[in-house]
């Protein structure tokens, strides 16, 4: 969740970190100079304006004033020019790592970002703290510091929640328990990027099923808020066996200036997607009737139609690709299919050509547009049973009205055409003035 790309934005960051002076980065440093032998602190910052920033990040400050010890590690880090990136990005295989700063810099790049950050001294034993320490050296290695990211299920909070776990032996997710909570990973990704309305759609037609099961409170430290506000809440064991809290103080180390605050709840969204696509819907349907007796109303038709099937059509062998070729897991048995089908590629040619007259279209594009709109009607009647009620309302309500509209229209042009060998009455009944005169 934190980048680390050859932008503009990077190089502005580094730049200013390299040239800030050593004095004026030691004031940023927390008010940690009265604590004594090896800390181990987690620090959480807050959402920033790129996409992959709107899920926070977090990391671990391992800090020691007497042996001059200062490295706060970070996991999920990538570069979109790393070699194969993209066709990794594709697949589902992404390699992240984890990388090491010293704290002044980590505090001046989201100073830079105006991200909040908050620390949270742990109250580990010393050998709890050293296991730590050892195994964030060891991992940060070259050899060792790649991964296999998933976004919810081995992301950067991910990771530094089990680090913390394995050093208290499994404390932490024995405290957290496997207790259900009513959120899942879409109700949370969805809050999140509310603001990011391209973002919000992509994740309500790409997210599938998966996304939509409720998640335990141990899942649900998949984002760094959730393990900042776990942590606060659970009691381990010190050396002496007494039981104390897992946080021994917090401190705000950057609070974001202006910034709003972290939606609490998604958004509602179904009534706006309902209305774009009836919207949609009844102009397709009123440029089909005129499309007949209006050349304006037929390229109006042509063309509104063939970017919709274009959209419809390519979307959903995109969501076949990933269910079929790729390691997106959360996009696997996606409903939407019934709503953006491949099935809607073909048209993209037949329905305008239908709209101008051309028979030999007439068949196949209303058996298509009569074939997309049923599974369409079928994915709404779907979420009635059990096992198959993928949270997509709002694909439903944008696709079906426009779906219908389609096929409504195809039918009513494949039927309005004159049987072969015949001509309209109008078109008759003119020639034969044209005769007599």
């Amino acid at each position: 969740m934190r980048f680390r790309g050859p932008t503009l934005i990077r190089a502005a960051l580094v730049l200013a970190a390299l040239l800030a002076p050593a004095r004026a980065r030691a004031q940023l440093l927390p008010t940690a100079q009265a604590d004594t032998g090896l800390q181990v602190v987690l620090v959480t910052m807050g959402q920033g304006d790129m996409v992959w920033e709107k899920f926070g990040h977090n990391a671990l400050w391992i800090y020691d004033p007497v042996e001059g010890i200062d490295q706060v590690y970070n996991y999920g880090l990538f570069d979109f020019n790393s070699p194969g990136y993209w066709g990794r990005f594709m697949k589902g295989n992404w390699l992240y790592q984890v990388g090491s700063t010293d704290m002044g810099r980590t505090l001046w790049q989201y100073q830079y970002l105006n991200r909040s950050v908050h620390a949270q001294w742990l109250n580990l034993t010393p050998a709890q703290k050293q296991e730590v320490r050892r195994f964030l050296e060891w991992n940060v290695q070259p050899e060792n510091r790649e991964y296999l990211y998933d976004y919810y299920r081995d992301n950067c909070s991910t990771r530094i929640r089990d680090v913390l776990d394995r050093a208290l032996g499994g404390q932490l997710k024995a405290a957290v328990g496997d207790s259900v909570t009513p959120t899942t990973y879409r109700s949370h990704s969805y809050r999140l990027v509310a603001d990011d309305k391209p973002t919000y759609f992509g994740l309500a037609g790409g997210l599938g099923p998966a996304a939509d099961r409720p998640i335990t409170l141990w899942e649900e430290m998949f984002l760094p808020f959730k393990v900042e506000e776990g942590v606060r809440k659970v009691r381990v064991r010190d050396a002496s066996g007494a039981l104390v809290p897992l946080v021994a103080r917090e401190q705000v180390l950057y609070e974001a200036v202006g910034r709003a605050p972290e939606r609490a709840e998604a958004p509602f969204r179904i009534p706006w997607y309902l209305a774009a696509g009836v919207a949609l819907g009844g102009v397709l349907a009123l440029l089909g009737m005129r499309a007949r007796s209006s050349g304006a109303a037929r390229f109006g038709f042509s063309a509104v139609s063939a970017l919709w099937l274009l959209f419809a059509g390519t979307g959903g062998v995109v969501l076949l690709s990933l269910w079929a070729f790729t390691n997106h897991a959360i996009a696997y048995r996606n409903e939407n299919l019934l709503q953006l089908s491949p099935l809607a590629l073909p048209l993209v040619l037949l329905l305008p050509s239908l709209a101008y007259g051309a028979r030999w279209s007439a068949k196949w594009a209303e058996r298509l547009a009569i074939a997309v709109a049923a599974l369409s009607v079928l994915g709404f009647v779907l979420q009635v049973l059990p096992g198959v009620d993928q949270v997509n309302g709002e694909m439903i309500a944008l696709a079906l009205p426009v779906n219908l509209a389609l096929a409504w229209v195809a039918r009513r042009l494949a039927r309005s055409l004159p049987e072969r060998g015949t001509e309209p009455r109008r078109a008759k009944a003119k020639r034969a003035a044209v005769s007599t005169a």
